[in-house]
């Protein structure tokens, strides 16, 4: 393994000396035109352009997670918590829901006398943001004195509290003969979104609904480009690494904290949000924490703190679990006289999968620089530190 492990470090050192400066921008303006250009290779109501959109939406989720994870050091196992508060914002200003509330901005005129709250899908995108912004700081404000295992559980409980709420929500009374949510029954008939010149999105054409969400990842990749490199990207990496030392150097625990939990966690109500205007409902069943292990995952899979990771992680759970095993390999056990099909021993495949990656590559599929660095014992755990911030090592 060790001699795998120089020989493949020799090949990306050749590799890194012919290749020119500009290389990393052109491949990813290539990606770019490849991603718009997609859905045109496969019919409108193709299966694989489906699994597409999920994966894709499930990357950006993985981008929000990283963010806490992965940047900050922080285990969020209530990442669902998100998703849900997303998807009802969603609920509640884009559709009926609230049938005593007569709110119409930026929608189709043919919509305009439909009852309720009816906000453009971006305004709606931007509400969803701020509202699990402000969930993020408030989870994040009782693990500020609790680190390791201790945040797992707080995070864990409110993803449950919020899973709860989600199904007794029916319960909690607004007036006028509304309420919070709709439980199990769900909230239906939602907006599909509609911007000028294009008309409402119909799942009839799945071709818009991917070019929006590859624009939302697009925006979402940005962000979290520019706050790696930022002095919040670097204060989080400090924190993660040793906690007591960087405190000690200045930065502020409870803001830097607390923004990586905002910042994540409005990724994820993003993403939430898309999914509920796609799956064209809005149900509490859909907010289990089996979710928030299977982001995580494409976190770990991917690459703690490593940006591209988590959209590869993302992107191939996703297809795992949306198009191979439904739709390609789900009949692969009766070829071999097994009564079963794949659809029933996913959760188990993708612990398989986990396992494997664990040991094969700890530092996930594509880790970042300096944990890869330091996973593969090419440099000192010190070291590497210095590789972060762009200094040589001795």
């Amino acid at each position: 393994m060790n001699e795998l492990q120089a020989q493949l470090r020799e090949w990306r050192e050749a590799i890194e000396r012919f290749v020119p400066p500009w290389w990393s921008r052109a491949l990813a303006i290539a990606l770019i035109v490849v991603g718009i250009v997609l859905p045109f290779f496969f019919s409108a109501t193709s299966g694989f352009l489906n699994a597409t959109i999920i994966a894709v939406a499930y990357a950006v989720m993985a981008l929000g997670l990283n963010v806490v994870v992965g940047f900050a050091g922080l285990l969020d196992l209530g990442y669902v918590a998100f998703y849900a508060i997303g998807a009802y914002s969603l609920g509640w200003f884009g559709s009926g829901f609230f049938f005593k509330a007569n709110l119409h901005v930026l929608i189709d005129p043919s919509r305009s006398a439909v009852p309720g709250v009816h906000l453009n899908f971006v305004l709606i995108l931007i509400a969803a943001a701020v509202i699990c912004a402000v969930a993020g700081i408030i989870i994040g404000l009782p693990t500020l004195r609790l680190r390791g295992d201790y945040i797992a559980i707080v995070t864990l409980a409110f993803g449950e509290i919020i899973g709860v709420v989600a199904v007794n929500g029916q319960s909690v009374h607004l007036g006028g003969g509304m309420t919070l949510t709709a439980g199990n029954l769900g909230i239906s008939a939602v907006d599909p979104p509609w911007f000028p010149g294009t008309g409402l999105f119909s799942l009839l054409d799945l071709r818009p609904w991917y070019w929006l969400i590859l624009a939302i990842l697009l925006f979402v990749l940005f962000v979290n480009l520019r706050l790696r490199e930022s002095r919040l990207g670097r204060a989080w990496v400090a924190l993660r690494e040793d906690e007591v030392a960087a405190v000690s150097m200045g930065i502020p625990l409870v803001r830097t904290k607390l923004l990586a939990y905002a910042i994540g966690a409005a990724f994820g109500g993003m993403s939430g949000a898309f999914f509920g205007t796609y799956y064209t409902e809005v149900n509490a069943g859909q907010f289990q924490f089996g979710f928030s292990i299977f982001i995580l995952a494409m976190v770990i899979i991917g690459g703690l703190g490593s940006i591209w990771g988590a959209v590869l992680g993302g992107l191939l759970l996703g297809y795992i679990n949306n198009y191979l095993i439904p739709d390609v390999l789900n009949s692969l056990p009766s070829t071999f006289g097994l009564n079963f099909q794949l659809t029933e021993v996913e959760y188990g495949i993708f612990g398989f999968l986990l396992v494997l990656v664990m040991i094969l590559r700890p530092q996930g599929l594509l880790p970042e620089r300096r944990r890869r660095l330091e996973l593969t014992a090419q440099i000192a755990a010190q070291d590497a530190e210095l590789v972060e911030a762009g200094e040589p090592v001795p």
